[in-house]
């Protein structure tokens, strides 16, 4: 099965272009980058100054049937979810979309320091988060694992950069 990556207001290209290099590596799938047309900011709350990330990933769901695989779409858009105050992705349990900000990701936002390194490994960190939900993974007891939850920056920055053994089993096509 093949992961589709579409950037929806994305604007890293070197960071796009790295991540599927990373991605290459884990997973037999092939990875295509795809272009989906959708306006997102239809799902901007004026109040919040944030994206919808459950309107988005709605929308996207009736414009993505052609493709057979799992559909992560990637932004730099601040992400929400009602009940929390920002998510770094969002994902359909055992389904096919997905979505990922980076916008929390970038080390500038907090230290304003910018670490290309840092954004990479957090990427591909929460990339890897996501697609588990989407192979049917829940969050994982285990630190050294990407399924483990991250409420904050620094959770993302302690857990692993791969799935426990437990985990990796049940990811289709990872190596």
């Amino acid at each position: 099965m093949d992961i589709f990556i579409a950037p929806l207001k994305f604007y890293s290209n070197v960071l796009l272009q790295n991540l599927i290099k990373e991605l290459s590596k884990r997973f037999s799938s092939s990875i295509h980058v795809v272009d989906i047309r959708l306006n997102i900011d239809n799902f901007f709350s004026i109040d919040r100054k944030q994206y919808f990330s459950t309107q988005i990933i709605a929308e996207v769901m009736k414009l993505t049937d052609q493709y057979n695989g799992k559909i992560i779409l990637l932004t730099d858009v601040d992400l929400f979810v009602p009940a929390l105050t920002f998510i770094f992705g969002e994902a359909q349990l055992n389904g096919k979309h997905s979505i990922l900000s980076v916008c929390r990701l970038h080390e500038i936002f907090y230290s304003g320091i910018s670490n290309e390194n840092l954004l990479l490994e957090r990427t591909i960190k929460e990339t890897l988060h996501e697609l588990g939900h989407n192979y049917g993974l829940r969050h994982c007891i285990d630190w050294d694992c990407v399924m483990h939850a991250s409420h904050g920056i620094e959770e993302v920055d302690i857990k692993g950069i791969t799935y426990c053994n437990k985990c990796r089993t049940k990811v289709e096509g990872y190596k």
